[in-house]
């Protein structure tokens, strides 16, 4: 996977943005079983190792949205 040491919650919500693309805090938490808060520690530590990007919610400017950077890479 990668190789940064990460908590499971971490790695949890990694592999969710890894199979279903970008998510929103609320859509992780509902996918994950995991609680709110253990989805805001674990979205720090992903920021913090910039394995993950935050984008504008153009629908619900209240909610960010949570992407893989490696999804965004192009291939060339």
């Amino acid at each position: 996977m990668h190789d940064v040491n990460l908590p499971p919650s971490s790695r949890t919500v990694l592999h969710l943005l890894d199979e279903g693309g970008a998510m929103t805090h609320k859509e992780i938490v509902s996918r994950s079983n995991l609680a709110p808060r253990t989805v805001r520690y674990a979205l720090k530590k992903l920021k913090e190792n910039q394995l993950i990007i935050e984008k504008f919610n153009f629908r619900d400017a209240r909610q960010i949205i949570y992407e893989n950077r490696e999804s965004q890479q192009v291939p060339a």
